[in-house]
């Protein structure tokens, strides 16, 4: 499971070292060869449940579709959400997500079932509702403080909010109808990434992560944007590979971004993505230093 991150113990060597071996794969293409070759990776599961006629109006998208192995199960006779786990291993330790659409407004009961069955305790949403006059994700959310949501199984009410620079943090209070039993969410909202695009400034996501990993305790991340494989894929692995450069393992992002497609078809879908990850260069790499090193939190 993953756990908040603790102080790096890397030393400035090993950055400066990592920093030229990435910055060689950048130059030489070596990353987009690799990334390339992912492409003609074929799925590794069915995805039988997602194509059956009862569920075709819970997809956003008709193409983008959870493995049956790896599918979050959802409510007591198990149904269907277009949702999978992703277990990433970073050296002894599990880190633990969930990476799903954006949900859609029929699906909007079932996502806070996975919510609250998962013990989810952070979501982190990587789309804006609308983006070029495109619905990407429906509100699921309470709207304002005085707007409370009810699900029917669930009331929904926001307890607290901050508006940062780059993400947008809101506090939300599930509370179980039947049994009266509470649960609270952090939601974080990254507002600074296009659709099919990279983000403006590197150093945003890596602060988004680092706050991220310091409010998570409990469940796994879910994660999402509209289809739940680009940007959602991007923000796992970037997690994935500051993690590695913290606990000074080698990294190989070739196989993280096999091993996300092991557990949910295309994860990660333009080799610009794969470029767009916070490596690109001596000068972010010793922001990500930096940020790594220091005790960063939000008030």
């Amino acid at each position: 499971m993953i756990s908040p991150a603790k102080t790096s113990q890397y030393s400035g060597p090993r950055v400066k070292a990592l920093i030229q071996i990435l910055q060689h794969q950048l130059d030489q293409q070596e990353l987009v060869r690799e990334f390339m070759a992912l492409e003609h990776l074929k799925p590794f599961d069915n995805c039988l449940v997602g194509k059956a006629p009862e569920n075709r109006e819970k997809n956003r998208y008709q193409d983008i579709l959870p493995y049956d192995k790896t599918r979050v199960l959802v409510g007591d006779n198990q149904d269907y959400i277009n949702a999978s786990y992703i277990r990433m291993e970073v050296g002894s330790e599990e880190f633990f997500y969930i990476s799903c659409q954006g949900p859609l407004p029929s699906t909007v009961p079932d996502f806070w079932q996975m919510v609250w069955e998962n013990r989810s305790d952070v979501i982190a949403m990587m789309t804006q509702d609308v983006e070029r006059g495109r619905v990407k994700c429906h509100r699921y959310w309470p709207k304002k403080v005085s707007c409370p949501l009810d699900t029917g199984r669930f009331h929904l009410s926001l307890e607290n909010q901050q508006i940062q620079e780059y993400f947008h943090i809101k506090i939300i209070r599930m509370v179980e109808i039947e049994s009266g039993k509470t649960h609270f969410v952090r939601h974080l909202k990254f507002t600074r990434w296009p659709d099919h695009g990279v983000p403006q400034c590197s150093e945003q996501l890596v602060r988004f992560i680092r706050y991220l990993r310091a409010v998570h305790h409990k469940g796994p991340v879910i994660v999402h944007c509209s289809a739940g494989i680009g940007r959602t894929g991007v923000l796992i692995c970037t997690d994935v590979i500051l993690s590695l450069i913290e606990y000074d393992l080698p990294i190989k992002v070739s196989s993280i971004v096999r091993e996300m497609r092991l557990q949910r078809y295309g994860m990660i879908q333009t080799k610009v993505s794969t470029v767009g990850l916070p490596y690109r260069g001596q000068g972010l790499k010793v922001e990500v230093d930096r940020l790594i090193r220091a005790d960063f939190t939000f008030s």
